[in-house]
């Protein structure tokens, strides 16, 4: 992805809508895997990842692809229970590891392990900073079932589901 201009759907208050965001997502990010050309049993939580990215305004890179799974998990109804429960679905399990596989083949092994081993350090106290703001009752947004938001924009969806304070 390119760092001089950042995607709009980065962007904490974009107006585009979630369509537009992970089309423009897929755009700046050529070399992931496309759900939309997967098997349908498992193309449907690839998707979900990506629309995290966006709905979440993460980037790909290493800090933020640790920083989404956490950030997943207390801000959306997939829970760290529904991803272990996933993983070992031997249909879906499958796109969990081309996530994994598609950050080996564009950067290598050494890079990804000594990537995770560089940003922990400063990863670890924003993730600390995001559970606090994450206690307490509050309205998850539809990890799985997401079809519903794909035509409102962004800036609605985050508003409603209180993921503004997680943007940058």
């Amino acid at each position: 992805m390119s760092k001089h201009f950042p995607p709009k759907y980065t962007n904490k208050y974009s107006t585009q809508t979630l369509q537009q965001g992970l089309e423009e997502y897929f755009k700046v990010n050529p070399n992931i895997t496309d759900p939309r050309q997967q098997p349908p049993e498992f193309a449907k939580i690839l998707l979900a990842h990506d629309i995290s990215h966006v709905l979440l305004g993460c980037d790909t890179d290493m800090y933020d692809e640790i920083k989404l799974l956490p950030l997943s998990f207390w801000t959306s109804d997939f829970k760290f229970d529904d991803y272990i429960n996933t993983r070992k679905d031997p249909k879906i399990r499958p796109a969990i590891d081309i996530m994994y596989d598609d950050l080996i083949k564009q950067h290598g092994v050494l890079w990804l392990y000594s990537s995770i081993l560089f940003v922990l350090p400063r990863l670890l106290p924003e993730v600390l900073i995001i559970w606090f703001k994450t206690r307490g009752t509050r309205k998850y947004y539809p990890f799985l079932d997401y079809e519903s938001l794909l035509n409102r924009p962004l800036l609605e969806i985050r508003q409603e589901f209180d993921l503004l304070k997680f943007i940058g």
